[in-house]
């Protein structure tokens, strides 16, 4: 097959996208077929050093410039070219093939969602619902798309202005190796590496700082916990905190125990997640969850939301929660359910903890990177072959 994906410009920092792109790309070329990544190159982002200036100018590469310059090269590519959508949040992009066979990789659609009203912990301004607006009319374009999650598919499914012709479900694959070590052996050398004792276990968080993976949230289970149990294990927190973070932390009697740790390699992380007692992640929603999986596979107890697709990635394995409410004044109430739940994973004996951990582990095998990309590229095919 002749692939050509569209990726987002590497100048606007993302990191789980064009690792998604990446992935897609690197695959199917060892796979034998041929590969390019189109993505817009910075021009005009680069003339201002001001970030929302720069921001704005970044849209003239994006949908200005880019486009222009792929409509100019398309005659080049034969009839037999798949053109691949590596985010829906490309749409503006999509009219520009969608007379050509065409497939959209669909992740999640809270940004949407937020702008439509659906999700009033992330009110949106008028220039964002714009610009949701513009998206969501470009992948209205695509007749072929394929989503991370059964969610994904449903909200998919739910928003786009036209039926599609197939959607088709691919979970995600780990991107790295994930697998248990002894917790004795990754306390040590997570340990040396943070220069902290943690000998006796650690609550682990991972997680960048979108309003959505609900990091206030851990801290306030975080103290719960230690208020109701007067139990010890510090809380590691991976991922840059944001003012309002330490502010909250700064707010907690327990703030001495609460770390931050940035920059961290993936030998690293795998050490993180396999020593660790829990793994929480209160996320009020996912397109998929790939902390989720890679704790499970790392031999990690995860606990986290009970609504898809959260359900959907930790299968039987996870220990549930309810999604933390909205209403600000039954947010401790919240905190206290789920660190009861804490503390009784925290409670299991070594046999009870050894079958979750084992559990845990079988769940995770189901994504395996080759077999999503093998799963893709029967799609890929039907597709052209239509």
């Amino acid at each position: 097959m002749n692939l050509v994906f569209f990726a987002h410009p590497s100048f606007l920092g993302q990191q789980s996208m064009p690792r998604f792109a990446r992935m897609l790309a690197e695959g199917m070329a060892n796979r034998g077929h041929t590969v390019e990544i189109l993505s817009p190159r910075a021009r005009f982002f680069n003339l201002h050093s001001h970030p929302t200036l720069s921001k704005w100018l970044g849209y003239i590469d994006q949908y200005i410039v880019f486009p222009s310059e792929v409509k100019a090269k398309l005659k080049k590519y034969p009839d037999d070219t798949l053109f691949v959508f590596t985010d829906q949040a490309l749409g503006p992009w999509v009219p520009i093939v969608a007379d050509r066979p065409h497939i959209i990789h669909c992740h999640d659609f809270m940004a949407l969602r937020s702008a439509l009203g659906e999700i009033p912990e992330n009110p949106t301004s008028w220039t964002g619902r714009q610009y949701q607006n513009l998206i969501r009319k470009g992948f209205s374009k695509g007749r072929y798309f394929i989503s991370v999650s059964q969610k994904t598919r449903e909200d998919l499914h739910r928003l786009v202005l036209s039926p599609p012709i197939a959607s088709d479900v691919v979970y995600n694959g780990l991107h790295k190796p994930f697998h248990s070590i002894d917790p004795v052996k990754a306390r040590a050398g997570f340990g040396e590496k943070t220069k902290l004792d943690l000998t006796d276990g650690y609550l682990l968080h991972v997680g960048a700082n979108t309003w959505y993976k609900n990091r206030a949230g851990v801290l306030e289970i975080y103290d719960a916990w230690r208020t109701t149990y007067q139990k010890y294990l510090p809380l590691l927190m991976i991922g840059e905190p944001t003012r309002e973070l330490l502010s909250r932390q700064e707010q907690s009697p327990f703030k001495k125990d609460i770390h931050w740790l940035s920059g961290i390699e993936d030998e690293t992380l795998r050490l993180a997640y396999a020593g660790a007692s829990a793994f929480l992640f209160p996320s009020l929603g996912e397109g998929f969850g790939w902390p989720i999986a890679e704790a499970m596979a790392s031999g990690c107890p995860v606990i986290t939301t009970n609504e898809a697709p959260m359900t959907e990635v930790a299968g039987t394995a996870g220990f549930l929660i309810p999604k933390m409410p909205h209403d600000k004044s039954k947010i401790k109430e919240w905190a206290a359910q789920v660190a009861s739940v804490t503390q009784g994973l925290i409670s299991l004996s070594p046999s009870e903890r050894s079958a979750i951990v084992n559990a845990g582990i079988d769940n995770a095998k189901r994504f395996d990177t080759n077999r999503s990309l093998d799963r893709i590229e029967e799609i890929y095919k039907r597709i052209l072959v239509k």
